[in-house]
């Protein structure tokens, strides 16, 4: 498969095309981060990639895509403390500087993280971070994206 995913993140969801993608949710779809130097690192996508800010979503959009948001948080919390004892909690954020459709990060953080960064925010991180191909998502986080996505069936009815 090529990496023409990378570029339509969301339409390559829907189409079935990205490898990323561990669930359909009700409003989006819940994915493995690119990079994995935090282990656990997801996101969520909305399910329309018209759709650029939370406020253009009807409430009740509004309120599922939340909700989503929060079970793959919680999802990614109980994954990290069963595979990880170092691991402290998670951070959520919904940005949109960079990638213009709405979408919101799940950031595991914990205790073995660098003293200066570990009670910063993860964008603080050295460049080097996001484009070490040593944390680039692969096969060896097989088990850690299992995790989270029997995480997400046990709190997805």
């Amino acid at each position: 498969m090529s990496d023409d995913w990378r570029q339509d993140r969301i339409g390559s969801a829907l189409r079935g095309e990205n490898p990323t993608v561990l669930r359909r949710l009700e409003a989006g779809f819940a994915a493995i981060g690119d990079v994995q130097f935090l282990p656990g690192y997801s996101v969520l996508l909305v399910d329309d990639p018209a759709v650029e800010r939370l406020s253009e979503l009807s409430a009740t959009r509004r309120t599922a895509f939340l909700s989503d948001m929060d079970k793959l948080g919680e999802a990614v919390e109980r994954a990290c403390k069963r595979l990880d004892p170092a691991f402290r909690r998670v951070n959520l954020e919904i940005l949109g500087n960079t990638l213009p459709c709405l979408h919101a990060h799940v950031w595991p953080r914990f205790d073995w993280e660098p003293a200066d960064l570990v009670g910063r925010p993860v964008w603080l991180y050295p460049g080097e971070r996001w484009s070490d191909e040593r944390y680039a998502l692969g096969s060896q986080h097989t088990e850690l994206r299992q995790a989270i996505s029997e995480e997400l069936d046990r709190l997805t009815p």
